[in-house]
């Protein structure tokens, strides 16, 4: 087990290595000059020169990134052109942010959809099969940016009864679970960023069950007297592996894609923070964002790799 640990650890590394490539590569291909923002309209072109020499823009972009890569490997992503801040502060605070909204839409999305989805692929063909699809296949197609802007219409604009956006009523930026008053405030967020995970794991935990409940071993079980509830117990440990591997993605997806869901919400997190970042042409946070949300994603399938090693030893075999 820890052979394999290993193993996967190393094949990491290079992965990790082509992120901060792109991650570094890819901001420099979007239109716009930053340092044009920074300055007023009537800057000299002697004012762009010296505040692109003090930022390090007038170096060649591949000595540009070894100097971003070697600081960012002490933890150093630079200073924010905007707010003059650490970018590792702003970027770490954003992340503790997405991270309050994700994990609540894992629990929520994770736990429906493994129960749904077990029940579904044991009761294959029938009523509550076709009930549990017809749910899947709605979270899946409705955009989750347009369910998001009618549960404000109703919880918030009709009703009254949630807040539509923001973390706080005085504008705060940090949260706590001890605290209704904030509590309430990601209830939307949580709901509308379980659906699409809500759909995907669900149907995937129906296709896994039921894939295994139709294997002869299962009817060999039966055969020797086994009950029902320690079959489908078989069932779950046989099909988990091929869950987890979904499961470890969309938690992937939940921490990098919700830059909409925030947006809507005003939540200030990572993905907030980008769209930020990508009107005001600040370099330095997107560059940092992108790379610790690529590195959570990385590191997210990394663990559910060993998980599923550890549930299932055939892997590592193979």
């Amino acid at each position: 087990m820890w052979a394999y640990a290993g193993r996967r650890i190393l094949y990491a590394i290079p992965i990790a290595m082509g992120v901060t490539v792109i991650c570094f590569g890819l901001v420099f291909l979007a239109p716009g000059d930053p340092m044009v923002m920074l300055l007023p309209p009537d800057a000299s072109p002697a004012d762009v020169a010296y505040l692109r020499k003090l930022y390090g823009f007038d170096q060649p972009v591949p000595i540009q990134y070894l100097k971003w890569l070697l600081r960012a490997i002490t933890g150093d992503l630079g200073t924010s052109l905007q707010t003059g801040r650490p970018v590792i502060s702003e970027v770490g605070r954003a992340l503790s942010n997405t991270i309050v909204i994700s994990l609540g839409a894992v629990l929520l999305a994770f736990s429906l959809a493994f129960v749904l989805g077990t029940l579904a692929g044991y009761y294959a063909g029938r009523p509550a099969d076709r009930l549990v699809t017809a749910v899947s296949v709605i979270g899946i197609s409705v955009p989750n940016y347009w369910f998001g802007m009618v549960l404000i219409i109703i919880f918030a604009v009709e009703l009254g009864a949630l807040p539509a956006t923001g973390m706080g009523s005085a504008g705060s930026d940090t949260f706590s679970l001890l605290h209704w008053d904030q509590v309430r405030y990601a209830i939307l967020p949580v709901i509308t960023m379980s659906m699409v995970p809500l759909g995907i794991v669900m149907r995937n935990t129906r296709s896994a069950v039921a894939e295994v409940l139709a294997n002869d071993f299962v009817l060999t079980l039966r055969a020797k007297g086994m009950g029902e509830l320690a079959v489908v117990r078989h069932a779950i440990r046989n099909a988990l592996p091929q869950v987890l591997a979904v499961m470890g993605l969309q938690f992937g997806y939940l921490v990098g894609g919700s830059i909409l869901i925030e947006t809507i919400f005003t939540w200030p997190g990572t993905g907030f923070l980008l769209s930020k970042a990508i009107l005001t042409r600040d370099i330095p946070v997107l560059q940092g964002a992108i790379l610790v949300l690529a590195l959570c994603f990385v590191a997210t399938n990394l663990a559910v790799d060993l998980m599923q090693t550890a549930i299932d030893p055939r892997i590592r075999r193979a």
